[in-house]
């Protein structure tokens, strides 16, 4: 198990970018527009002026209410076998979310994705072993009025028992939510004892301003009590400074003030660390998620994480490339290798294409495999004296081998991760078995899991509950598309 961390920031560093953002939050500032998020800062010792939305933070109270940051997050599960708890179980894995498009799996093109698209992900996602978290991956553009959330959550609850990860709109969309939870559970006690619901928002935009409706709904979930994280997102050169330390710095003091009423809500409320940095490339302003620097932040701040013993993680192995091709690999690949060695513990980073644009059902199989590959590095190797194999090592000796040693079969499946989806084959075989490339041979496998016998995860008389309750409720259920049925 990996118990060291790449690092970039020294001792010295950390405790620079610590005061720095102390002094921004003290000298600088920030605007919370947000009334009742404006009152609970004044209440709690913050400076405030009649009529100005700017709030100043004295360096005390962001020194009270840090010490009551918990260091553990949990994403619970309708089954409890799924829950998952950072830093424990890290690398934990999320799929990335709230995609408005998605690439058709029939035609290959891009449209706006549905209620039918989700269920269909959620029973991927259920399925594949790398996936912790499923954080909805799109819109539903069929939504019936006042179903926003309702018509992403019901096909998800019919055909996945992992944790699932949603934002709301409103107190009233979150309301509908925390509903459809109970009625799942049984009750509304039920729910509250093991809410498989985590809520998500970014309540600040930067630079330094806390907005009015994520905000709310950071408030609606801390004060009830129910699993809430937020995100911050700074992107250096638009809004952030163009340099990556002073990034930093404006991001963990937008971090610390987020942090500070979420403590202020209810002390001791779990949280995580979690961000979205980017750099701008400044020849067209284009948004980069799939730039390195992305990953040198996330680096960045997951050492800040460890400074205050909070777990950390965040949107890391992203991509701009518009189809399934050598950038999307690259990309993905270099920042989530150097977010797990540099200590990152969440990863939502699956399935999405162009900047979080599109979902891609074959990039949601290959990202599936590189989670599978990030879980084998952080095992690390695993020292004793049995794993030396010494008496192996002289019982075969010099000039034999080891294929048939019974060692070997002991140790093939847990001395290495078997990939599912790479081929290692010759390329004689490779080509007589087609000479699929890496996205069909991942199409491939959605066909498969997508066409086969799936029970559904939803009892009948709890679906008859929820729709005696939600008349107008999408169905939900996981079809393959019809061309693939004839």
């Amino acid at each position: 198990m990996t118990t060291t961390y790449a690092t970039f920031l020294t001792g010295d560093d950390l405790r620079q970018v610590h005061e720095a953002s102390l002094e921004i939050l003290e000298h600088v500032g920030m605007l919370v527009r947000n009334e009742k998020a404006h009152a609970l800062f004044a209440r709690h010792g913050c400076l405030t002026q009649a009529g100005s939305p700017l709030v100043k933070f004295p360096r005390r109270v962001i020194e009270e209410f840090r010490a009551s940051m918990p260091p553990t997050f949990t994403f619970h599960a309708r089954d409890p076998r799924f829950d998952r708890t950072l830093p424990k179980d890290a690398p934990v894995i999320i799929t990335g979310s709230s995609a408005p498009n998605l690439i058709d799996p029939v035609t290959g093109k891009e449209r706006r994705a549905t209620s039918e698209d989700i269920a269909r992900i959620a029973r991927l996602v259920n399925e594949l072993p790398g996936y912790d978290v499923f954080s909805i991956s799109t819109l539903a553009e069929d939504a019936p009025p006042g179903y926003y959330s309702l018509a992403r959550l019901m096909p998800t609850l019919k055909n996945c028992l992992k944790p699932l990860r949603i934002s709301s709109l409103d107190e009233e969309d979150a309301g509908r939510t925390l509903r459809l939870g109970a009625l799942v559970a049984g009750s509304e006690a039920a729910y509250r004892d093991h809410p498989f619901i985590t809520h998500h928002t970014c309540p600040v935009v930067s630079p330094l301003t806390f907005d009015v409706d994520s905000t709310e709904m950071l408030l609606y979930y801390v004060e009830r009590g129910y699993p809430y994280y937020g995100s911050i997102v700074p992107n250096a050169g638009l809004t952030s400074p163009m340099s990556l330390p002073a990034t930093l710095a404006q991001g963990n003091a937008e971090f610390l003030a987020y942090a500070a009423l979420t403590e202020m809500v209810k002390p001791g409320s779990p949280l995580i660390y979690s961000t979205l940095p980017t750099v701008a490339d400044m020849r067209t302003g284009a948004y980069a998620p799939g730039g390195i620097e992305c990953a040198m932040l996330h680096m960045g701040f997951a050492q800040m994480a460890r400074f205050y013993n909070v777990p950390c993680g965040g949107y890391i192995g992203l991509t701009n490339s518009k189809v399934n091709d050598a950038q999307a690999g690259y990309e993905t690949g270099m920042s989530v290798v150097a977010g797990l060695l540099g200590g990152v513990g969440m990863f939502n980073m699956s399935g999405l294409l162009d900047s979080l644009l599109a979902f891609d059902f074959a990039k949601a199989v290959i990202d599936d495999e590189i989670a599978m590959m990030l879980r084998r590095l952080g095992r690390g190797f695993e020292f004793a004296r049995t794993e030396m194999a010494l008496d192996v090592l002289a019982e075969v000796g010099p000039g034999g081998t080891f294929m048939f040693h019974e060692h070997t079969v002991e140790h093939m499946r847990s001395a290495n991760y078997v990939p599912t989806l790479a081929d290692r084959d010759p390329r004689e075989k490779w080509a007589e078995s087609g000479g699929l490339d890496t996205q069909a041979r991942a199409m491939q496998r959605v066909r498969q899991m997508l066409t086969r016998e799936y029970d559904c995860c939803l009892a009948p008389e709890t679906e008859a509950r929820i729709r005696a309750e939600f008349k107008d409720m999408v169905r939900g259920d996981c079809l393959p598309p019809a061309e693939w049925a004839k």
